[in-house]
């Protein structure tokens, strides 16, 4: 199994960090310097603080806030937010969060243009984990990223890649070079950008775009525009509508990111349409033809973390995070909430990934060297966490 290399990445540094949300996590806390006062930090005044999503509740829910510290712009590459645990990244595409004993946080983040996986962690310094040679021209390059089913005991990673021929599944290890998994998924001027996720039952989904031809994701002989379900080894899924077939759905143009419930009995994807951006449930044999929610205004629907109760949708034109209130059946049961924008907690520009760590925490990367507004501490790997169902928006 691949570790954090003897880092540790304590959540107490949440908590330290004003990071919680009452009612919604609950972390250690000694950890924290003595002199380090989380109340303050949560208030809505504090502008600065992640208020992951949101503020407004005190990171000691017994007491309110007595004062207001806001924190410093980053100087260079040093980042004074606690929820930041990157800098100075390139592009972070793709994150992958690494299994947790719920005291620390790592994960692997990809740099689309470079092909570079870095493992990064709170108060630990990054390390180039591996280096895939990747074309990123268009939106092409490394999109994607996905432990393996079985990372515990094999200590691989899947990666969705754009090369010189074709987008392809790649699986690799710390240091090793990568090998195919799934080649051949049509390349074009645009629509190359594609999703991993496990899906909870050993297998591995992904999410291909279609090449720059919308008829491709309709087109059943194509890998181009669909969501696939393939075994570790590239094989079609046993349990496929066609069993010769790793195609589980059709229909997509511009993915942006899957997700799903911690026990996989729910499926989600992002979609960058060519006139909306739309959010689809996953159904095995069903075109992707009847959104779950859409955008006319198309924030750029990246990564998503489906919380039970709450889905929450990142963005990158949005420089946002979408919050879905959830009802019992998993249908979309009200408007989104927006969070991270700069007016309702801080905003960390474009957001290209999203990938729980716990049941309350995920983490995100940046993308604003990608067209959008860097600081001088980015592109970076900040912490989300979760927002009430209570506090999202209803018709």
């Amino acid at each position: 199994m691949i570790r954090p290399r003897r880092r540790s990445w304590p959540l107490a540094l949440l908590a330290g960090g004003a990071l919680l949300l009452s009612g919604c996590a609950e972390f250690d806390d000694s950890a924290a310097s003595e002199n380090w006062q989380p109340a303050p930090e949560l208030t809505p005044e504090a502008g600065p603080q992640p208020e992951l999503p949101e503020a407004g509740t005190p990171a000691v829910p017994s007491g309110p806030p007595t004062s207001q510290t806001p924190i410093p712009p980053p100087d260079g590459c040093k980042d004074f937010d606690k929820a930041v645990i990157a800098t100075c990244l390139d592009t972070v595409s793709a994150v992958a969060a690494l299994p947790t004993d719920g005291s620390t946080i790592g994960a692997l983040a990809a740099e689309r243009k470079s092909g570079r996986v870095f493992l990064v962690g709170a108060d630990a310094e990054k390390s180039e984990f591996a280096k895939l040679d990747v074309v990123a021209a268009g939106d092409g390059g490394l999109t994607g990223l996905a432990l393996s089913p079985t990372y515990g005991e094999d200590g691989l990673v899947f990666a969705y890649i754009t090369t010189p021929t074709d987008n392809r599944v790649v699986r690799f290890a710390e240091g090793q070079p990568p090998k195919p998994v799934l080649t051949g998924i049509p390349k074009g001027q645009t629509g190359n950008r594609g999703a991993l996720l496990t899906d909870g039952n050993g297998s591995l989904l992904v999410a291909t775009g279609d090449a720059g031809n919308p008829a491709s994701a309709a087109d059943s002989s194509s890998l181009a525009g669909k969501v696939l379900r393939i075994t570790p080894a590239g094989l079609p899924a046993e349990d496929n509508p066609r069993p010769d077939s790793p195609v589980l759905a059709s229909g997509l143009h511009n993915p942006g990111g899957m997700c799903k419930t911690t026990d996989g009995s729910r499926l989600w994807v992002t979609d960058q349409g060519p006139d909306k951006d739309a959010l689809y449930r996953i159904q095995p044999g069903s075109d992707l033809s009847v959104p779950a929610w859409t955008w006319p205004d198309r924030p750029g629907v990246t990564g998503c973390t489906d919380w039970t109760d709450v889905l929450a949708v990142a963005t990158s034109t949005g420089a946002n995070v979408q919050n879905l209130p959830l009802t019992e059946d998993g249908s979309v049961g009200g408007k989104p909430q927006v969070t991270m924008d700069g007016n309702n907690g801080t905003s960390y520009g474009k957001l290209g990934a999203l990938d729980p760590v716990t049941p309350d925490v995920a983490v995100a990367g940046t993308i604003n060297k990608d067209g959008g507004t860097p600081v001088s501490s980015d592109d970076r790997v900040v912490l989300v966490v979760r927002q009430p169902a209570s506090g999202s928006g209803r018709d």
